[in-house]
């Protein structure tokens, strides 16, 4: 089964090229331009769609004195939760122009609503499609509400388990045919090796075979989305920012934006190193086998209706890939041979 979810025009799975998104997520740091610059950045790394999120921080942060700690410009940082979300919020004028910004780019355009009322701004602008995020995953009024507007939603899995996945899938509708394409995710700021667990691909795409499987990446570097790739991953997604440098919670482990390029890059060429399934040479193999192949040569002189025996004939590498392959071997000894071979001569009739 090879389910795939249309994302604008874009077919989304197993036996499409993989769908590759660049998560701008909060790195405008609230500044507009910015936002507009990171566009152009993730069109020119080769991705599919650059992703934001969408929020009014009062209606996700309950209370104004909870603290947030992160790294930032490589030191520890403590401030308001609220008044840092509050730093990044885009208001809803700023959404419009980011769309158009995008289609005068040539990619596609989505985000993370973090209510219903945002989402409500993002239908007004128009989106192929609606993600959200691994601390929704489990909200499944939400959910509910996001598939009403009857676009495809992608959802991360970060800190859940497979009957959590289960559930989330039955609330949409997943399971019976409402678009869906969940995502393995680890919600670790990098994610280290071992707790990435790619194996995860393979476990949810038998859980839920009518449901595509992609792979949120929060590792350092390229290497992890080019196995996802190789594991069935048909969506990626990756936080980038224009430097390493700029203050902000996100930055210091997002993708700059070379390392952007390397990371669609190695997507890319491990989908083509998947290739075919079947077994059979390539074009370039078909030339080098009649060169590279041993054939069945005179070891001596033979004359015609000598016996022939292993002692006369011997295998070579024979320029253009003349005489008969070593599988007719067995057939020719003991027979008489059929006209006269020079030693080294290629055995043919």
């Amino acid at each position: 089964m090879n389910p795939q979810v249309m994302i604008g025009d874009r077919a989304v799975g197993v036996g499409c090229d993989p769908f590759v998104v660049a998560e701008v997520g909060i790195n405008h740091n609230g500044e507009l331009d910015r936002a507009l610059e990171m566009i152009h950045v993730a069109k020119s790394a080769g991705c599919d769609a650059v992703k934001f999120q969408t929020f009014k921080a009062k209606e996700f942060v309950n209370d104004p004195s909870q603290m947030f700690t992160y790294r930032s410009q490589g030191k520890e940082v403590t401030e308001s939760m609220l008044a840092m979300f509050q730093r990044y919020e885009l208001p809803e004028s700023a959404w419009p122009v980011i769309k158009a910004e995008c289609a005068k780019a040539g990619i596609l355009f989505f985000s993370t609503p973090q209510n219903r009322s945002d989402l409500d701004i993002l239908l007004k602008v128009g989106v192929p499609a609606v993600k959200v995020g691994s601390d929704d995953f489990t909200n499944l009024p939400l959910l509910k509400s996001y598939a009403q507007s009857g676009l495809p939603l992608i959802l991360s899995t970060g800190m859940s388990d497979l009957a959590e996945a289960h559930q989330a899938l039955d609330a949409v509708g997943g399971l019976d045919g409402y678009p869906v394409i969940l995502l393995v995710c680890t919600s670790q700021y990098p994610t280290p090796p071992d707790d990435t667990n790619l194996a995860r691909i393979a476990t949810l795409r038998a859980a839920f075979p009518v449901v595509p499987i992609g792979f949120s990446d929060h590792t350092s570097g390229a290497l992890a989305s080019a196995l996802a790739v190789a594991l069935g991953a048909v969506f990626l997604e990756k936080h980038f920012t224009l430097s390493h440098d700029l203050p902000g919670p996100d930055h210091w482990f997002s993708e700059d934006p070379a390392g952007l390029g390397e990371w669609v890059s190695g997507i890319r060429t491990a989908h083509r190193m998947l290739g075919s399934p079947l077994v059979r040479p390539t074009a370039i193999e078909r030339g080098n086998k009649r060169e590279y192949r041993r054939r069945l040569v005179a070891a001596r002189d033979i004359q015609a209706g000598e016996t022939l025996t292993e002692q006369a004939i011997t295998l070579r590498r024979v320029a253009g890939g003349k005489g008969f392959p070593p599988g007719f071997l067995d057939y020719l000894l003991g027979r008489p041979a059929p006209r006269a071979y020079r030693a080294g001569e290629p055995i043919e009739l």
